[in-house]
């Protein structure tokens, strides 16, 4: 399919990467776009590994299977770059987004041959800053977005709002903390 970026997220569970990949679903919708977002689980529980995958296009998408060779793949564990494969058929003119204090030199050199951009977030640094503990997960999808541009970027953060305010209609409070965090992320990301 033309026009359509594919997206694989690694993190573990309870670290919100099957929300975020669903959160970015949800937003492309809403700006038009066709969408996938769905996890695949090994064991299911806390702390395990997990992949989540996102298909954004202009099309109606009719690929249903994992992605094998995504455009953007997103790390929000940067442990995981030692046991798995993060890299794997991931195309040299996507990009990387990892969640750590590290520069995009230093992951690089962490990933071995990758040639495409690479690209960090101290998504952990943010999250408990602004909401006062570790969500990497918002962080992440506004990186996502940054980085991919796969949803106009003041498109994308009307969206999250609108949704923030459907979701925590009666916790105002983290509708305002979601909404600091993504644009202090879409600020912030490293991009090497």
């Amino acid at each position: 399919m033309q026009n359509t970026v594919e997206i694989r997220w690694h993190g573990r569970g309870g670290q919100g990467a099957k929300t975020a990949c669903l959160l970015l679903a949800d937003a492309a919708f809403s700006s038009g776009k066709y969408v996938q977002g769905f996890p695949e689980y090994g064991p299911e529980r806390m702390g395990a590994p997990i992949t989540a995958y996102n298909r954004i296009s202009d099309e109606r998408c009719t690929v249903h299977s994992n992605i094998y060779d995504p455009d953007y793949v997103v790390v929000v564990d940067e442990s995981l770059i030692e046991t798995v494969d993060v890299t794997k058929g991931l195309n040299p003119e996507g990009a990387i987004i990892v969640n750590t204090p590290k520069s995009p030199a230093e992951v690089r050199k962490e990933l071995g041959n990758y040639p495409g951009r690479v690209c960090t977030i101290d998504a952990r640094r943010i999250s408990e800053e602004i909401l006062g503990k570790n969500f990497p997960n918002t962080p992440m999808l506004a990186a996502a977005v940054k980085v991919s541009g796969v949803v106009d970027a003041d498109q994308f953060v009307s969206n999250m709002e609108a949704s923030f305010k459907h979701k925590f209609a009666t916790k105002p409070q983290v509708i305002a903390g979601n909404m600091t965090v993504l644009t202090k992320s879409m600020q912030e990301v490293q991009v090497g």
